[in-house]
């Protein structure tokens, strides 16, 4: 295999050391007469556009380029000195395959140039959470696929939240249970990044992963390069990505106008009545889309969104300024799973067409091509045991109640399971999802 890097000899260098485990060839030119860049592209499966090198010309006519590079066939993509959505999108249009900061984290650099380089499945998960772990451990074992999962940062209550205000940093928990749920570590060791002090005065309730995070965001800097160095460490298969790198609280009102401030608060529902429907959720201060998870949906093959908390988990994360847009204007399928069971305080009473229908509502129209719909049968004793929280199984409706909701290709499956609590089951979800992304992506995609 072999790719070509339009621009500077020292980028080819550099991917070339980060490629030379996987045996890709690198090589560059400087060079644009049609006939060197047709020769360069004939004997290369993949083009790196290095746009820092050609700085000097005017953003229309670097433009111009890579729609010329776009369409000398292997696909493109673009290493960017300063990446941000806008020049994100500008790629997306002329065709580029994928966009990435020339300064990018070397193991993310590595799987997202393969990836296009192999053509292979690229799915974003979206979410936080249980359902998102999850998720993520089903899809671990799909061949051919670059997974990334894009974790919400609302989390202000328990470990999470005490560490978040204590240290100024991002909310560790759901973050690391991405990065176990994609780890290729030793059991152990995964055991270790889970395990929760039962005692020992302050550390009681603590996650060690959690303080793992928190010691390598003080060490690398920030929170995301922690995840990126967390990452590393139990070598994942895949990328995990904060939503956003802005500290900040997620905000609710209520239909009767009143506010609650706080993912914990919205959470525990105390002192209003559960069945008190949400009106909207926004960020104080106003939270930014992290670049790199921007990218990794806007690119994305599938975008998965859900399952986890309606609005604690999965909406925030459209609450995050420029996400949605990134769903909404890339290139991907989108599909939203279903939670199995509705909570009080947050959807109680909820059906299937009201999940859906909040969903539509934060991407800001109906742009989704699937649902998928949990019809596993509960025992009475689970649903008995539920009702006691004030808590139901989600009720589907008829095919067309949910048709007046989105145009969706709606599935109905088997994707539960129920022990002492009611779950989605990893293989079954998978499966599922395979199945539907075989439709919507068509044969091209297979593997």
């Amino acid at each position: 295999m072999r790719l070509v890097v339009v621009g500077r000899e020292a980028v080819a260098a550099a991917i070339g050391s980060a490629l030379s485990r996987v045996h890709v060839s690198v090589g560059s030119t400087a060079d644009l007469r049609p006939a060197s860049l047709k020769s360069h592209a004939k004997r290369s499966g993949l083009i790196v556009f290095d746009e820092p090198h050609w700085i000097g010309l005017s953003r229309r006519e670097r433009s111009a380029l890579l729609r010329r590079l776009c369409r000398l066939g292997p696909p493109c993509v673009v290493l960017s000195g300063r990446p941000e959505p806008d020049g994100a999108l500008e790629a997306l249009e002329a065709g580029a395959s994928d966009y990435l900061s020339s300064d990018h984290h070397q193991r993310e650099l590595v799987l997202r140039l393969m990836a296009v380089l192999q053509g292979k499945r690229r799915i974003t998960c979206i979410g936080g959470g249980t359902g998102l772990f999850t998720l993520l451990l089903g899809l671990k074992s799909l061949p051919q696929t670059l997974l990334t999962s894009i974790v919400n940062m609302s989390d202000d209550g328990g470990s999470s939240g005490k560490l978040s205000q204590t240290f100024g940093i991002l909310p560790p928990g759901d973050i690391r249970r991405s990065l176990v749920a994609l780890s290729n570590a030793p059991d152990l060791m995964n055991q270790i990044i889970q395990h929760r002090f039962e005692k020992g005065g302050e550390l009681h309730g603590h996650s060690f992963g959690n303080l793992f995070l928190t010691v390598l965001a003080e060490v690398r800097g920030s929170m995301a390069e922690a995840v990126r160095a967390l990452s590393d460490i139990l070598n994942i298969q895949g990328v995990v990505l904060p939503a956003t790198t802005t500290l900040s609280r997620l905000v609710a009102e209520f239909k009767d106008g009143t506010v609650v401030k706080g993912e914990s608060r919205i959470d525990l529902c105390e002192g209003r009545a559960p069945d008190l429907r949400i009106r909207r959720i926004w960020h104080e201060p106003a939270s930014r889309c992290h670049i790199d998870a921007y990218t990794s949906i806007l690119f994305a093959d599938l975008v998965l969104i859900g399952p986890g908390d309606l609005y604690t988990s999965v909406l925030t994360n459209f609450a995050v300024d420029r996400l949605a847009e990134a769903v909404v204007r890339g290139r991907s399928k989108r599909v939203y799973i279903c939670n199995l069971m509705t909570k009080p305080g947050e959807t109680h009473g909820y059906t299937v067409k009201d999940h859906v229908r909040e969903v539509v509502r934060y991407l800001g129209g109906d742009k989704l091509d699937g649902v998928i719909v949990s019809d596993t049968r509960f025992s009475a004793e689970s649903i008995a045991e539920y009702a006691k929280k004030d808590q139901s199984p989600v009720s589907a409706g008829g095919v067309s109640d949910l048709s007046r909701a989105t145009r969706a290709k709606i599935v109905r499956a088997d994707v539960a399971n129920q022990t002492e609590l009611v779950r989605h089951d990893s293989a079954k979800l998978r499966n599922e999802v395979q199945r539907l992304a075989d439709v919507l992506l068509g044969p091209r995609y297979r593997v």
